[in-house]
Order: structure tokens, then C-alpha cells, then sequence
């Protein structure tokens, strides 16, 4: 009985200063609208979310909001607990990356609902910092579908070995008319191709499909 009465004395409905609610909030508004532009101008995506971008940046102000109650009341605690069990979240999330900012806003939010804000601000600029890293070194080559209608079979080792190392031939499809080719080809000089195709004389037409993950351009 001893261990109960002192988790309850704990938490004694505790009342939260308004100034720490002031310097709390402010901090999230800082952090929130650091990741807002962060998800907005360093993530270059195919197709940018702006709905995505406002709910990353207003969920700390939740969390950490929460996180303040639940250190004042346990009735609160136990209440958010079972609340927070029912909860379902049913959006599909495409892009992998988009997990990071689902999980550095909950970060933002429980640390600094945990009044460690310094944790909080270095850990989202180095967090920056890899993002921006890491965005440059994945730059260069561009991925490529290329979609080729040739009047017979091709080499493409002669016909892309010279612009590309990296290239794999996705599907053959066999007509009347000729071979349908879906290659996929990562490549930085585009006129370079459509040069050579153009003057390949087995080569019907052709397209080109940008694409970036799972989003195509």
C-alpha cells in the first residue's frame, strides 16, 4: 500500500506554471517551423505533400502538451494510455524518408515535453545536417525507364555500355512488328542517348520515364 500511496502523492494534480507552458510551446513553435522548411526545401521530393508537411509540423504541439499532463496526474496518464491503445492510423506512408519526420516530430514533442530543449534543438540540426549530407551524395545519375520499339533484337551492350554502367533490361515483349524494350537506366546526359538512338536504324521510337522511388515524373 506503501508503493501506491507514494505513486499517487507524485502525482497530486500538480499544477503546470504558465510561463513553463509559455517557454515550452515557444520552443515547439520554433522546432516545428525548423522541420516545416527543413521537409519543404532540403527533401526535394517528385511530388512535395503539403498535407504531410502541416500535420509533421503541428503534432509536437500534441505530444508535448501531453507529455506535461501526464506528468502532473496519473488519472491523466492511465486515461491517455487507453486512449492512445484505440488509436488506428490507416494512411499508407510511400516514401520511407517520410517516417523520419513522423518520428522527429513525436522526438520533438516527448523531449520537449521533458522541458531538454537543448537535446531537442542540437539533435534536430544534426539531424539537418545528415539530411542535407545525404540528400547531396544521392544526387548524380538520374534513374530512367526507357521504353524502346525496335524492328528487331538490339545489342544494348554497344548501345548503352558507353553511356552507362548501370543499366537492366525489365521486360522483352515479342510482337509482329518488332521487340517492345522496358530498360531501366540511370544516366546524367540525356542527349547523349536520344543521340544514339536516333541514329540506331533498328529503333522504331522510344520514351523516357523519370522516376524517383516509387513516384514516377
Amino acid at each position: 500500500m506503501n508503493i501506491f500511496e507514494n505513486i499517487l502523492n507524485n502525482y497530486s494534480n500538480q499544477a503546470v506554471p504558465l510561463d513553463t507552458i509559455l517557454s515550452l510551446l515557444l520552443v515547439v513553435l520554433g522546432l516545428s517551423i525548423y522541420e516545416f522548411f527543413v521537409y519543404r526545401y532540403v527533401s526535394h521530393r517528385a511530388f512535395y505533400n503539403k498535407s504531410f508537411n502541416i500535420s509533421i509540423a503541428i503534432l509536437p504541439f500534441f505530444i508535448s502538451t501531453i507529455i506535461v499532463c501526464l506528468q502532473t496526474n496519473v488519472i491523466i496518464t492511465l486515461g491517455a494510455v487507453g486512449a492512445l491503445a484505440m488509436i488506428r492510423f490507416r494512411t499508407a506512408v510511400k516514401d520511407p524518408v517520410d517516417m523520419i519526420y513522423i518520428l522527429w516530430s513525436i522526438y520533438i514533442g516527448v523531449i520537449a515535453g521533458c522541458m531538454l530543449y537543448e537535446v531537442a534543438i542540437v539533435t534536430s540540426l544534426i539531424v539537418t545536417i545528415l539530411l542535407v549530407i545525404l540528400e547531396r551524395l544521392s544526387k548524380g545519375k538520374k534513374p530512367y525507364i526507357l521504353i524502346i520499339h525496335s524492328k528487331d533484337d538490339l545489342d544494348f551492350n554497344s548501345i548503352l555500355k558507353p553511356l552507362t554502367k548501370r543499366f537492366r533490361i525489365k521486360s522483352r515483349n515479342y510482337t509482329s512488328n518488332g521487340v517492345d524494350y522496358a530498360i531501366e537506366v540511370s544516366i546524367k546526359d540525356l542527349s547523349l542517348l536520344t543521340d544514339s538512338l536516333k541514329k540506331n536504324k533498328l529503333v522504331s521510337k522510344f520514351s523516357l520515364i523519370e522516376f524517383d522511388s516509387d513516384d514516377i515524373i
